[in-house]
C-alpha cells in the first residue's frame, strides 16, 4: 500500500478469510477449559466492577443495513439482532464521558442445549464486527446450533467512537496520486507533508478519541460486553489482530478466559521492525506457492511481477473506471489475493489482464475490495483510518527515514516483490500526536483456561511462528499450540482437520495435544 496511506499491509488491513472472494463477487480453570454457564449463576448487574453495564441494558433489535463506516451492503435479516451497551471512554472514569459499543449477535439455533455467547474478532484492527459476522456466519453453523454468535465494532471502528480523518474523494486523490516509495529528498518531503497534512485532519476531527482506542482500551470493553451479556466468563475466537486483542484480555481478566480460541495468530513477542519483515517473508513465500501452484518458476516468476510493478510506477494502467491502477493500487491488489487459496484465481485474472490487454481493471478491484472501498457507491469504510489510530495507540515506537533506509535491504531481501513498499510502514505513527501504549502486548494469562493457538504454514499475513511464540506467551498449561500444513491466512473452516478441533473444544471442551498437527 502507499507510503502516503500511512497504514501498512498485513493483517492491519485483511478481510477475514474467504470474504475478499465475497466482496469481489458483490466486495475457565477446569482441566476441559469449559465455560459452560448451565446451572451457574449469571453475573450481578454491576459483577463487581465500577462502571459495568447492567445487562438488561441491550436493547436487541432488528439490525439495519451496515453504514458506510462499517462497509455498507445489505441487512443481515431476521435473525439477526442489533444493540449496544455504554462504556466509559476514560477506563479510570466511569461516570465520565461514555462511549456506545455497536453490537450484533445471531441466538443459538438449540436453546435447550445453550453453552453462552461465542464473542468473535475477526482482525484489522479496523474490520466492523457487525458487518463482517453476517458475512462470516456460514462457517459458524454448526457452533451456532449451541452459541449466541456476537461481534461488535471495536473503538474506533465502524460506528464505535468512529475515527475518519479523511473522506472518500481524498482517499481516492492519494491513491490516485501514488507514485511508489520515495526515492530522493523531494519525495520525502512530499511524503513528510502529506502525512502531516493527515494527521492535523485526525487531531481535528478524532482528537479527543485517540488517546483512548488503543487494544488495552477495547480489551477492558470486552469485559464489559461479557458482563452485558450475562456470561460469567468470555467465550471468545479470535481471528489475526483479533489474536492479540484476545491475548491482551486473557492477561488483563485471565479468571475470566472461558473457551476461547485464536486462529492466524500475531507474533507478541515482535516489534514493528520484527513483525514488518516476517509479514515481507511471508508475502513473498505465499506468492512463490501462488507461482508454483499456476506452473511457474517460483522466482522467476516473483521478478516478473516486480518488473510488472515497476513499469506500473512508471506508467499507470488504465481500468474500465475513471482511476487507474498505481503501482500502489497494484501491490495492494496482488497482495489481497495472496490472503486465500479461494483469492487466487482472481490474482491470474489479473495478472493476465495486464499482460493480454493492458488493463488494472481486475486488480483495481483487489485493491478496493481489500481497502474497504464499495465498487458501486465509491465510499469506504473506516478500516484503514481506524487501524492507523489503534496501531498507534498501541505502538511506542518511531521512526525516521534514516531508519527505514537502514533496513531498506533487509526488506528486499526479505522479499524483492513487496519488501522496499513495506519497510515504509514503518513510518505509520511518525509524528502521531498519541505517545503510545507499548513495543510489545503483554499476554502472558497465569491461571487462565486452554486457549487454543492455530498458525498455518503458508500465512502471508501472520507467519505461523507466531502461533508457537504466542502460546508460550500465554503461559504454560494456557497456550495449545497446533499447526495447520496449508495456504493462506486462517484455518477454520478452510482445513477439516483444524475445524473439527475447534468445534470439539468449543462445542464438548475437548482440549487437543499442545503440538498436534494438521494437514
Amino acid at each position: 500500500m502507499s507510503p502516503k496511506s500511512r497504514s501498512s499491509r498485513g493483517p492491519s488491513a485483511a478481510l477475514a478469510p474467504g470474504l475478499l472472494a465475497a466482496a469481489l463477487l458483490v466486495a475457565g480453570c477446569t482441566s476441559s477449559g469449559s465455560s459452560d454457564t448451565e446451572g451457574e449463576d449469571k453475573p450481578s448487574a454491576s459483577d463487581g466492577r465500577k462502571g459495568v453495564p447492567d445487562k438488561s441494558a441491550i436493547d436487541w433489535t432488528r439490525c439495519k443495513a451496515p453504514t458506510a463506516n462499517q462497509g455498507m451492503g445489505k441487512a443481515p435479516g431476521s435473525k439477526w439482532q442489533c444493540g449496544s451497551i455504554e462504556v466509559p471512554l476514560v477506563q479510570d472514569e466511569p461516570k465520565g464521558e461514555q462511549v456506545e459499543i455497536a453490537l450484533i449477535r445471531k441466538p443459538a439455533t438449540e436453546p435447550d442445549r445453550r453453552l453462552g455467547a461465542l464473542l468473535f474478532n475477526f482482525g484489522g484492527p479496523g474490520g466492523s464486527g457487525v458487518a463482517t459476522l453476517p458475512q462470516a456466519a456460514g462457517d459458524y453453523e454448526e457452533l451456532n446450533e449451541r452459541y449466541d454468535l456476537v461481534s461488535f465494532d471495536p473503538r474506533a471502528v465502524g460506528e464505535t467512537a468512529t475515527v475518519r480523518c479523511v473522506d472518500d474523494k481524498e482517499l481516492d486523490r492519494l491513491s490516485q496520486e501514488d507514485d511508489g516509495p520515495p526515492e530522493n529528498a523531494a519525495d520525502e518531503a512530499e511524503f513528510t507533508a502529506e502525512s502531516r497534512e493527515q494527521i492535523e485532519a485526525c487531531k481535528s476531527r478524532a482528537g479527543k478519541l485517540l488517546p483512548h482506542v488503543g487494544t488495552t482500551d477495547t480489551a477492558h470493553d470486552m469485559d464489559l460486553i461479557r458482563a452485558a451479556l450475562g456470561e460469567p466468563k468470555l467465550n471468545y475466537f479470535g481471528i489475526s489482530y483479533g489474536t492479540e486483542l484476545g491475548g491482551v484480555y486473557a492477561h488483563l481478566y485471565p479468571e475470566k478466559v472461558g473457551r476461547t480460541v485464536f486462529d492466524a495468530v500475531v507474533d507478541p513477542t515482535e516489534g514493528q521492525v520484527e513483525g514488518g519483515l516476517a509479514q515481507a517473508e511471508g508475502f513473498q513465500l505465499a506468492l512463490e506457492n501462488y507461482l508454483k501452484d499456476t506452473g511457474k518458476d517460483p522466482k522467476k516468476g516473483a521478478a516478473e511481477i516486480a518488473a510488472l510493478l515497476e513499469r506500473v510506477d512508471a506508467a499507470p494502467l488504465p481500468t474500465s473506471s475513471d482511476r487507474k491502477l498505481t503501482r500502489g493500487l497494484a501491490e495492494t491488489g496482488i497482495a489481497a489475493a495472496l490472503y486465500s487459496e479461494e483469492t487466487w484465481p482472481y490474482l491470474t485474472q489479473g495478472l493476465q489482464e495486464v499482460e493480454n490487454a493492458g488493463s488494472g481493471s481486475i486488480l483495481l478491484l483487489l485493491a478496493d475490495a481489500y481497502s474497504g472501498r464499495d465498487p458501486q457507491t465509491g465510499r469506504y469504510n473506516n478500516m484503514s483510518q481506524a487501524n492507523a489510530a489503534i496501531r498507534c495507540a498501541d505502538s511506542s515506537e518511531r521512526f525516521g527515514f534514516a531508519d527505514v533506509k537502514r533496513r531498506l535491504p533487509a526488506y528486499k531481501k526479505a522479499s524483492p516483490v513487496f519488501g522496499e513498499s513495506m519497510v515504509w510502514g514503518l513510518m505509520s505513527c511518525t509524528d502521531w500526536p498519541v505517545k503510545g501504549e507499548r513495543k510489545t502486548p503483554e499476554v502472558a494469562a497465569e491461571g487462565a483456561g486452554p486457549i487454543l493457538v492455530i498458525g498455518n504454514t503458508g500465512d502471508p499475513a501472520t507467519p505461523v511462528e507466531g502461533a508457537e511464540k504466542m502460546a508460550k506467551a500465554l503461559g504454560e498449561g494456557v497456550g495449545v499450540n497446533i499447526t495447520v500444513d496449508g495456504e493462506g491466512h486462517g484455518t477454520y473452516g478452510v482445513n477439516d482437520c483444524a475445524t473439527e478441533t475447534v468445534d470439539a473444544y468449543l462445542l464438548e471442551g475437548k482440549v487437543p495435544e499442545d503440538g498436534k498437527t494438521c494437514k
